[in-house]
């Protein structure tokens, strides 16, 4: 099959319905709206009930990405869910996305690299379409982390939330897929894990007393890791694409800490009305943040075809990775 271009067709979000706000988290934790606002930017956060699950949410922002482009379930070739709160261990929760939302035979599968998930899935998608292998690629970005958050950590707990993103990539004529740079670096992977819950450590009731089955981070240490690999992966994407910091029209980074973004904004001289920032009402969704602020920019108009966008994230792995993108007419959103 010959190569060709790719688009981003049609975009939607969901968060589930309960708001957490800083305010909330002070009821129970020895904290302050001022506290964390001070420190991360973030004021509320979404947080799923006890019965939902990460197949919920995408499901949601599926079905919405697909009437936003006028499709059926069926019309998507292929499933690609990054998460790194599955429904199981296994099956993959894309194939039980794909499933209700009525797809038929369709190929599924997850992502799992944590904050870096959407970023990877893009490139991964992209070559799909690309290669000519598959024509339309549903690609979401679910989490629950609020499941696997212990909720007297303060150190974790006022930093995350639940939500969903959903793109639709299509082939197309003009190439939105510019450049990317991926990476990782797996010889630390204590500085943000889950200790208990794999093959590495099978959960014991003394791991679980231990809370040993929560996220950890040492926060420090991921927000240097984090400041430095967004700031690298973003002068070597667009250098490949043959681009110049200039010629950015709006970088969407991981939604991960306000301080973070903004010392990586400043070093790439990217002025605030160019940096999509949504994490005040949010906070930290993992794979789900950047499908999510972009879903909110394309409803509210603010990119325009032929805009230049930088997608940019880190996360657990650790990992790292920036796609750039040329915005193309006629992307839909709700």
């Amino acid at each position: 099959m010959s190569a060709r271009g790719v688009r981003i067709s049609a975009v939607a979000h969901h968060v589930p319905e309960r708001i957490v706000t800083n305010d909330d988290l002070a009821t129970w934790l020895d904290t302050s709206d001022e506290w964390i606002s001070t420190r991360t930017g973030m004021k509320r956060r979404h947080w799923v009930g006890d019965d939902e699950a990460t197949s919920d949410l995408a499901v949601v922002a599926a079905r919405r990405a697909l009437d936003n482009a006028g499709l059926s379930p069926q019309e998507i070739d292929c499933y690609l869910v990054a998460t790194t709160t599955p429904d199981y261990l296994f099956p993959a929760t894309a194939c039980i996305v794909a499933s209700r939302l009525g797809a038929k035979d369709k190929p599924a599968f997850d992502m799992e690299i944590a904050c870096s998930g959407f970023i990877y899935g893009l490139t991964v998608a992209s070559g799909l379409i690309r290669s000519g292998v598959y024509r339309r690629v549903m690609l979401i970005g679910a989490e629950t982390l609020t499941k696997i958050m212990n909720k007297q950590d303060r150190s974790t707990i006022v930093l995350f939330g639940d939500g969903a993103g959903a793109v639709i990539l299509e082939a197309a004529d003009e190439d939105g897929f510019l450049a990317a740079e991926l990476g990782s670096d797996g010889s630390r992977p204590e500085l943000l894990f889950v200790e208990a819950g794999g093959s590495r450590r099978p959960p014991t009731p003394e791991d679980i007393a231990a809370g040993k089955h929560y996220v950890h981070m040492n926060g420090r240490e991921v927000f240097k890791f984090a400041v430095t690999k967004m700031i690298d992966a973003t002068d070597v994407a667009l250098a490949k694409a043959g681009l110049t910091k200039a010629d950015v029209s709006f970088l969407i980074p991981h939604q991960a800490n306000k301080r973070i973004i903004d010392a990586a904004a400043k070093y790439l001289q990217m002025p605030p009305e160019k940096v999509l920032v949504n994490i005040q009402e949010y906070g930290n969704t993992s794979a789900a943040s950047i499908p999510i602020a972009l879903s909110e920019a394309v409803a509210a108009r603010k990119i325009a075809p032929g805009d230049i966008i930088v997608f940019v994230g880190f996360g657990g792995g650790l990992s790292w990775g920036a796609v750039v993108w040329r915005w193309a007419d006629g992307v839909r959103a709700a």
